[in-house]
C-alpha cells in the first residue's frame, strides 16, 4: 500500500553520474576521499560510460584532469584536450548517452582559481567569459550534448548561448551552475580534480552560504539568458534554496550532490553506523522531493544497481 500511494521516485534516467578523466595514466586511480570512485584514463572512462548506460543511467557529466596547467588555462580549450577526446570517445562508444561537460577553469588554471587573473590577483570577469566561451566551442564541435558552466561568472550564459548559436550548434543545451556557494563540502572534489587554489579562496564568485534571495536572483537571470537547465550546489545544505526555486520557475532544475556529501555519507556506512543503501536512497529522494528533476550524484551508479 505504501508504494501505491508513493508521491515521489527517483528514477534512474534522472541521474546524472560524475566522470573525472585524466590526461596522464600516472593521474589514474582511487579518490582516498570519495571510496568507490576513480580518475580514469579515456579508455576507462569509455567503459564506466558503457556500464552506466547498460544500468539505465543515461547522462554523464565529464571533468578533465590535464598534464598541463597553466595561468591561460590554454588546456581547456585545446582541440585535443583531454575532456574533448572523451566526449568524442564515448559519443562514438555508446551514442545515445547524454554527454554534459562541466565548464571551468579551475582544474587547468595553474594558480587554481576558476578564471583569468587580473594584474591584483582577482579573476576577470570578462576575460574569463571570452576563455569559457572559447572552450565551450571545442566542447561542442567535440560532440557534446549539453554544457555546464560552473564557473559562477555574471553574464557568461548569454554569452555561451550567443556563441554556440552563432557557430551553428543551437542543438548544445546549457545547464548552469546558477546558485553555487562557497561550500565547505567540496574538499574531496578538489583533491580529485587537482583545483586546489594556490592562494585566496572563491567567496569573490562564488555565493555567500546564508543568502537565500540572491539565489532566487542569479537563477532568473540565468533563465533569462537562456540556460536551459538550472542548478542548486551543493544538495543537502540548500534544500531549502531548490524547495524555493521549484516553487518560483517552471523550467528543468538540477541539484548536485556534492564530494563532501557524498564522503560524509560513506564515512558512516563503512564505520557501519548506518544502512549505507537506506541512507542513499533517502537522500537521493530528499533531492526529488524538494523539486529537482536532475540529479547529479557519485552515487548514480551504486543506485542503479540496486534499482535497475
Amino acid at each position: 500500500m505504501r508504494s501505491l500511494v508513493r508521491e515521489h521516485r527517483v528514477h534512474l534516467e534522472q541521474l546524472v553520474q560524475p566522470v573525472f578523466v585524466v590526461e596522464r595514466a600516472a593521474q589514474a586511480g582511487p579518490i582516498e576521499a570519495m571510496p568507490g570512485i576513480a580518475r580514469l584514463e579515456l579508455t576507462e572512462a569509455v567503459a564506466e560510460a558503457r556500464e552506466l548506460f547498460g544500468l539505465r543511467v543515461r547522462s554523464l557529466l565529464l571533468f578533465g584532469v590535464p598534464a598541463y596547467k597553466d595561468a591561460a588555462a590554454s588546456s581547456s580549450y585545446a582541440s585535443d584536450g583531454i575532456v574533448q577526446r572523451a566526449i568524442r570517445a564515448i559519443k562514438n562508444a555508446v551514442p545515445d548517452m547524454l554527454v554534459i561537460a562541466d565548464l571551468c577553469a579551475c582544474e587547468y588554471t595553474d594558480h587554481g582559481h576558476c578564471g583569468i587573473l587580473d594584474g591584483r590577483g582577482e579573476v576577470d570577469n570578462d576575460a574569463t567569459i571570452e576563455l569559457l566561451t572559447r572552450t565551450a566551442l571545442t566542447y561542442a564541435e567535440a560532440g557534446v550534448d549539453m554544457i555546464a558552466p560552473s564557473d559562477m561568472m555574471d553574464g557568461r550564459v548569454e554569452a555561451l548561448r550567443s556563441a554556440l548559436d552563432s557557430k551553428g550548434y543551437s542543438h548544445v543545451a546549457i545547464m548552469a551552475y546558477s546558485a553555487k556557494y562557497a561550500s565547505a563540502f567540496y574538499g574531496p572534489f578538489r583533491e580529485a580534480a587537482g583545483s586546489v587554489p594556490r592562494f585566496g579562496d572563491r567567496r569573490g564568485y562564488q555565493m555567500d552560504p546564508p543568502n537565500a534571495r540572491e539565489a532566487l536572483r542569479e537563477i532568473a537571470l540565468d533563465i533569462a539568458q537562456g540556460a536551459d537547465i538550472v542548478m542548486i550546489k551543493p544538495g543537502l545544505p540548500y534544500l531549502d534554496i531548490l524547495r524555493a526555486a521549484r516553487d518560483t520557475f517552471d523550467v528543468p532544475i538540477a541539484v548536485y550532490n556534492v564530494s563532501g556529501e557524498y564522503a560524509m555519507l560513506h564515512a558512516a556506512i563503512e564505520r557501519g553506523w548506518m544502512d549505507g543503501a537506506a541512507a542513499i536512497d533517502e537522500t537521493l529522494t530528499s533531492f526529488v522531493r524538494a523539486g529537482a528533476d536532475v540529479v547529479v550524484t557519485y552515487h548514480a551508479k551504486e543506485y542503479a544497481k540496486r534499482h535497475g
